[in-house]
């Protein structure tokens, strides 16, 4: 069993920094297993930006643990709007994070665990850390078929995705970060990594599907904790050092100095969205309105994640031309966000002549166009 100890009451287990008021202190070479007490995913990302900033990893190798509350996490050059429902997302109150690695699109909850092997560049290697993995598993259970493919993915009886990875290499600091299904809700993990958005065209990196198995339906006795203490065991052995989980809380300053702002800044909109590739919706969709059924196409060119260019074809004399030109118009440069454009619509609604049937081909008209978002 692996013992687990209080950063605070660890220091002489921590890394040497580049800023000197940092909360580790000590200078001993080795490894280092750091465990996050917080299951908040934006929390746990944010450590991930602290140690590859201000960790000194020339003499000392770090093993970072996680687990997060249901999330759906991107990569760092993907479309939220092309991997994932969000709507869905926003019903489930399932939170939308952006990594700073490449890689394609993965659903956490607390029945995944998450891994990240952080060394130098030189030292940058991303099939060993996923040879340690399998090394674990093995050790743990020794019956499970499971290994790396080329991919750098890992597999559990050839065909089934346990682990998804991606990395991040800085000028002289790496990382290495992986998923590891136990117990993850298959459910819920299929339908968030669904999109249902339509006429998206965008040159942003893709996800490619795989099927998924948890570990758990292979041997039921198995729990999240258990394959973390067996993954930190194997890497205390292969870097010689004591078998300690160092857990740190990924609020606190003074042992994390300015771990707050990164932890703001991943949760920002202009993070999360606005780092999107630009992208473009070109659509068609039906409105039904009283016996008649209408035809209405859209097409939006999205920088930055908000609107550049909007244009709306609708049967002619449907709106009022000039309260359709002022739609098209207070979109360009608005989000591309259901939230501001129900603003924007509602605003533009109390400026609009009292009359029952023109607002509600408004409403109709504007909730069409959220559904797109």
């Amino acid at each position: 069993m692996v013992l687990q100890s209080s950063l605070k009451n660890c220091l002489q287990l921590s890394c040497i920094l580049r800023t000197p008021k940092a909360g580790f202190r000590n200078t001993t070479s080795g490894g280092l297993i750091i465990q996050s007490l917080s299951n908040d995913v934006y929390q746990n990302l944010a450590v991930e930006d602290w140690i590859h900033d201000h960790m000194n990893l020339e003499n000392r190798q770090v093993l970072f643990l996680w687990r997060n509350s249901p999330a759906v996490v991107i990569g760092r050059h993907q479309n939220p709007w092309q991997e994932c429902n969000l709507r869905l997302l926003r019903q489930k109150n399932i939170k939308l994070a952006r990594r700073r690695s490449g890689g394609g699109t993965v659903y956490h909850d607390l029945g995944n665990i998450n891994l990240t092997f952080f060394t130098t560049r030189k030292k940058y290697e991303r099939m060993e850390n996923l040879k340690l993995v399998v090394k674990a598993l093995k050790a743990l259970r020794p019956q499970l078929d499971v290994h790396v493919t080329n991919r750098y993915d890992i597999l559990l009886d050839r065909h089934y995705k346990i682990s998804g990875t991606a990395a991040k290499l800085g000028r002289t600091t790496a990382y290495h970060h992986c998923t590891l299904l136990c117990n993850a809700d298959k459910f819920v993990l299929s339908s968030v990594l669904k999109s249902p958005y339509k006429g998206l065209k965008s040159n942003a990196t893709p996800s490619m599907p795989a099927s998924v198995k948890n570990l758990f339906e292979e041997d039921p006795s198995l729990t999240c904790e258990m394959l973390l203490d067996a993954i930190a065991e194997e890497y205390a052995i292969q870097h010689q050092i004591d078998h300690h989980i160092t857990l740190i809380n990924p609020a606190d300053e003074t042992v994390l100095p300015g771990i707050n702002n990164k932890t703001k800044e991943l949760q920002t909109w202009e993070w999360v969205y606005g780092k999107t590739p630009k992208f473009s919706v070109s659509t068609c969709f039906d409105m039904v309105h009283k016996d008649s059924v209408l035809d209405v196409k859209v097409d939006m060119d999205v920088k930055h994640g908000r609107i550049e260019v909007c244009n709306i074809d609708l049967p002619e004399q449907w709106l009022p031309p000039a309260l359709c030109s002022e739609l098209v118009k207070s979109l360009t440069g608005n989000k591309f966000c259901p939230n501001e454009t129900t603003t924007l619509a509602t605003t533009l609604l109390r400026v609009c002549p009292h009359d029952d049937e023109l607002q509600s081909r408004w409403n109709l008209l504007c909730e069409n166009l959220i559904m797109l978002m």
